[in-house]
C-alpha cells in the first residue's frame, strides 16, 4: 500500500525512474507558483540545470572535498588489514605496500581506524562545488560534481545540508533509482515521480515505486505528455492505489518554451493553476 498523504509536506522530492520525463519541469515550475519563500535544490549534480531557467548570478561558491587515505611507506608493512576492511577496494594490498585508489573511497575512514602501524592518515579530496543563488523567492543550492569524479553521494549530501529549517525545499533528483537517488530522496516528507503514458515510462515508474516503497516514503504520481501514449500508467497506479497528483497534456506550446529557457508558468500562465493544485496537495 502507498503511504497515506497524512501531514502538510515540508520537503519534496520529485524523482523519476528514467531522465527526460520532465522532472526538473516539474520543479521550476513548483517553486515558481509557490508564492513565498522556497528552497530548490538541484541534486543532480552530476548535470544540474535548473539555473539555466532562473535569473540570478551566484551568491556563494564552495569547494566540496571529502577524506581519502594516504599511506606512509615508512609505516606500512603490507599486513592489508586496511584493504580486508574496504568493502570498496579503495585501497588494497598484496603482501606489499597498501595502495590506494582515491577515486573509489568513500571517505569513511575505517582503513586509518584499522590500521596496526598507524601508516594511513587523511587528505582532502576535491570532489565539487556547492553555489548558491537567490533568484526572487526561490533560493536555488546546486552541486556541480568535478569531471572524473565518479561518486554522486558525497555531494548530494553537502547540497543537502545547507538545508534551512522553517523554509519548505523542492528537491529535483537525478533520474533513476541508483544510489544519487536514494541520497537524494532519504528523509525527505514526500515524493513526487514524474513519468509519461509508454511503455519505457511505465517500466521505470515501477522500479521508481518499488525504490520509494523500500524508503518507507509518501508519494503520488505525475504523469506528463498526457496523450502520447496509452492508458496503462493510469491503470497502474489505479491497481497499486497510487495518487495521480496531475496530469500535464501534449502541449508543443511547453516544448517550445522549454527550448527558450521559459518556464511553463511564465509562457503559458494558464497552467499556474494546475501546478498551484500539486502543491495544495503535497505543501
Amino acid at each position: 500500500m502507498t503511504p497515506e498523504i497524512d501531514k502538510p509536506a515540508k520537503t519534496v522530492a520529485v524523482a523519476s525512474g528514467k531522465g527526460g520525463t520532465g522532472k526538473t519541469t516539474v520543479s521550476l515550475n513548483l517553486a515558481k507558483v509557490f508564492g513565498s519563500d522556497v528552497q530548490l535544490l538541484d541534486c543532480d549534480v552530476e548535470e544540474p540545470n535548473d539555473h539555466l531557467f532562473l535569473d540570478g548570478r551566484p551568491e556563494q561558491q564552495e569547494i566540496v572535498a571529502i577524506k581519502v587515505p594516504d599511506v606512509d611507506d615508512t609505516l606500512c608493512d603490507g599486513c592489508g588489514e586496511c584493504g580486508r576492511f574496504c568493502e570498496y577496494s579503495a585501497i588494497v594490498s598484496f603482501g606489499a605496500k597498501a595502495i590506494v585508489f582515491p577515486e573509489m573511497c568513500h571517505g569513511c575512514g575505517g582503513c586509518m581506524m584499522v590500521c596496526p602501524k598507524k601508516a594511513i592518515s587523511e587528505v582532502d579530496r576535491r570532489i565539487g562545488v556547492v553555489e548558491t543563488i537567490q533568484s526572487g523567492e526561490i533560493t536555488l543550492i546546486q552541486g556541480r560534481l568535478d569531471v572524473g569524479v565518479a561518486m554522486a553521494p558525497p555531494l548530494i549530501r553537502e547540497v543537502k545540508s545547507r538545508l534551512r529549517g522553517g523554509i519548505p525545499a523542492i528537491l529535483d533528483a537525478p533520474p533513476g533509482t541508483s544510489c544519487p537517488v536514494i541520497a537524494t530522496l532519504r528523509g525527505t516528507d514526500f515524493v513526487v515521480l514524474v513519468t509519461e503514458p509508454t511503455p519505457f515510462g511505465l517500466h521505470d515508474l515501477e522500479l521508481a515505486v518499488e525504490m520509494v516503497r523500500e524508503i518507507g516514503i509518501p508519494f503520488g504520481v505525475v504523469v506528463n505528455r498526457v496523450g502520447i501514449g496509452d492508458d496503462r500508467v493510469r491503470e497502474f497506479c489505479a491497481m497499486e492505489n497510487i495518487p495521480i497528483l496531475l496530469e500535464i497534456p501534449d502541449d508543443r506550446r511547453i516544448a517550445e518554451a522549454y527550448s527558450r529557457g521559459k518556464l511553463i508558468v511564465d509562457a503559458l500562465p494558464e497552467y499556474t493553476g494546475l501546478f498551484k493544485s500539486l502543491i495544495g496537495k503535497i505543501m
